[in-house]
């Protein structure tokens, strides 16, 4: 059972490093959300049935991994969305989408394709313990904050080995990530300190098979399959297929309204990129079993996890299995 607001205060704290020097070159030509210098790139290999090992992990177990995902149709099929324990969609430039998926009790071979880290992931990663972000570069002005956040970030410039091109695929969406290079092994479901509570359903709740939620420029759909258990992906009214053939299909689904505002921070075309504001409080609505519950949702402070309530305080309890949280405008 993920942790809530309480107990991640009663965790014990690990005196950590502080985050190594200098981002190197690669991270340092910024990209954006429409692909930038540091998304660029020539293909020099296909991508592997399996994942080769051939050098060990740059980083420690026993925090999530978590990795930015290129989500535009150039993208697709993407690779290990299905293992991700947690999947946060978010919007970008232009009013695209773009993923975040988090990993905590099992690692894929490969994730990807792997694009660039924003302002607001730094807000919503401080939940975990030093998490490792995985992402493919950022904004030049973005790398002083991504210095000094409390994570490890992980980039082709810093572990070239854990990252690759895919030939039969076109840069910048063709940038993929071996888990296995940077984490030893999956850290476990304690690392999933995000708040969120599994068990029973809330009584009530409106009967519901289908949830489409629009972004200026992108459209989720989630189709309720009652012989799965699970809500059906589709993105901008195609199905949602990963590399090895599968459906994505989370357990839950949460719609959560949060402030989305402009930052200070623009693409290499002028597109601002919006900031998505985490902290706070606001409604959401959470649909497991072929049903949608009306909820609030709070997170006092950066460090704490997102706790979801029934209007009357009750807790709602998430279905068993993988969460997509995608954040709209309230």
């Amino acid at each position: 059972m993920g942790m809530g607001r309480k107990a991640r205060r009663q965790r014990t704290t690990t005196t950590v490093a502080l985050l190594a020097a200098s981002v190197t070159a690669a991270l340092a030509a910024g990209c954006t959300g429409s692909g930038g210098p540091a998304d660029d790139g020539r293909g020099q290999s296909r991508m592997p049935a399996a994942a080769q090992n051939l050098a060990g992990p740059t980083s420690r177990a026993g925090s999530v991994l978590a990795v930015k995902i290129d989500n535009v149709r150039e993208a697709r099929p993407q690779a290990g969305l299905n293992s991700a324990d947690v999947v946060y969609v978010e919007q970008v430039e232009g009013g695209l989408s773009r993923l975040m998926a988090v990993y905590a009790t099992q690692l894929p071979e490969v994730v990807g394709p792997v694009r660039s880290a924003r302002e607001s992931d730094l807000e919503l990663l401080r939940q975990f313990e030093r998490p490792t972000l995985a992402f493919s570069g950022a904004h030049s002005k973005l790398i002083p904050l991504i210095n000094k956040a409390p994570l490890d970030a992980q980039t082709p410039g810093k572990s070239a080995d854990a990252f690759f091109r895919d030939s039969g695929r076109a840069s910048p969406h063709n940038l993929f990530l071996r888990p296995n290079k940077l984490l030893s092994s999956a850290p476990g479901e304690d690392a999933l300190t995000t708040g969120f509570r599994y068990g029973a359903a809330p009584e009530g709740g409106q009967r519901e098979t289908s949830r489409t939620v629009r972004y200026p420029a992108a459209q989720f759909t989630f189709t309720w399959s009652a012989d799965q258990g699970r809500w059906l992906v589709s993105q901008d009214g195609t199905p949602t297929v990963t590399t090895d053939g599968k459906r994505a299909a989370p357990a839950t689904v949460v719609v959560q309204h949060v402030k989305i505002r402009q930052s200070e921070f623009r693409d290499v075309v002028g597109s601002n990129s919006p900031y998505t504001e985490t902290v706070g409080s606001g409604k959401a609505e959470v649909l497991r079993d072929g049903r949608a519950h009306d909820a609030r949702w709070e997170r006092e402070k950066a460090t704490d996890g997102t706790e979801f309530t029934t209007n009357d305080g009750a807790p709602v309890n998430f279905a068993r299995g993988q969460v997509w949280v995608v954040f709209v405008k309230a």
